[in-house]
């Protein structure tokens, strides 16, 4: 419990700021979301992959066995939207759900203080595959206008070619001049808060009430995925930590940058709101679970 209060009350106090703000003031959600899209994001992406270090075995196994559980989410995100007669607006919003998990600000810092700095390693490698999926293959499913629109769209956004600036970074060695270097990581380092209260802002004009939609969205995330995830590692050959790693980054709830995709790709950013809000809260039970099936 202790290491849930510590990593998610720093989450939660940030959203609430948003919120109360939210309530005093209109503020733009676009505004917002391109914010932290075209300037926060690309630099949080190209720091976080420029200064990570692979270890390649378990990394190239942990990096394919959650590109092979996002390819099952993502399908069973559209079947279950079309089975239940969902709209458009409502299976991109599913689809971003399951596709989407917390694995930055409460996955690295949970994992950490539950798995120590071997469980950390791992969890950046698992956050690196996050970050270059959603800068590439992300907006191109969201969009939903057939390969070349979303090739177009995702080619237009930095994140995409953050992420390649930073695994070149990283594979050369090589390093920004330090002025440089130190205005990427402030920018970087604003990401999440404005994530975080721009989650606030919408929640405060977002009535909380769940029905079976969010319901589905934080089973898949919270339960069917770390299931999936064990499932998918272990027939990729990961044991002990690497899987363990694999399971519980599987296992966070919604990640609060869903909520920003969808207000700029489109999709139903209330149901995503409210989404992010229950997964959260049931992932306070759910995580210690998991944590301890998967040691």
């Amino acid at each position: 419990m202790e290491v849930l209060i510590s990593a998610m009350l720093p989450v939660a106090l940030v959203a609430l700021v948003g919120f109360g703000v939210g309530r005093s003031f209109e503020l733009d959600m676009q505004t917002l979301t391109r914010l932290n899209i075209y300037a926060l994001l690309p630099a949080l992406v190209l720091t976080s992959l420029a200064e990570t270090t692979l270890a390649m075995g378990s990394a190239i196994a942990i990096i394919t066995s959650f590109l092979l559980n996002t390819v099952v989410l993502y399908l069973l995100a559209v079947g279950l939207s079309r089975r239940l007669d969902f709209s458009v607006d409502e299976q991109k919003s599913l689809i971003a759900i399951v596709m989407f998990s917390n694995v930055g600000n409460l996955g690295l810092p949970f994992i950490l203080f539950a798995l120590g700095e071997a469980g950390l390693e791992r969890a950046v490698v698992y956050l690196v595959g996050s970050s270059v999926m959603i800068a590439t293959v992300f907006p191109i499913v969201l969009q939903q206008a057939g390969l070349k629109a979303g090739i177009n769209v995702t080619l237009r956004l930095p994140v995409f070619w953050a992420a390649l600036a930073g695994i070149g970074l990283q594979a050369t060695h090589e390093a920004f001049p330090l002025p440089l270097e130190r205005g990427m990581a402030l920018l970087g380092e604003g990401a999440i808060p404005v994530a975080l209260l721009t989650l606030g802002v919408q929640l405060a004009r977002t009535e909380l009430v769940f029905d079976r939609y969010e319901l589905i969205g934080a089973v898949l995330r919270l339960v069917v995925a770390p299931v999936l995830a064990y499932g998918i590692g272990t027939a990729m050959g990961l044991q002990g930590l690497d899987r363990q790693v694999l399971v519980l980054q599987a296992a966070m709830p919604v990640a609060v940058n869903s909520l920003i995709w969808v207000t700029e790709l489109g999709g139903d950013r209330t149901r995503v709101a409210r989404t992010i809000v229950l997964s959260t809260f049931l992932s306070v039970f759910t995580l210690p679970v998991v944590l301890w099936l998967s040691s």
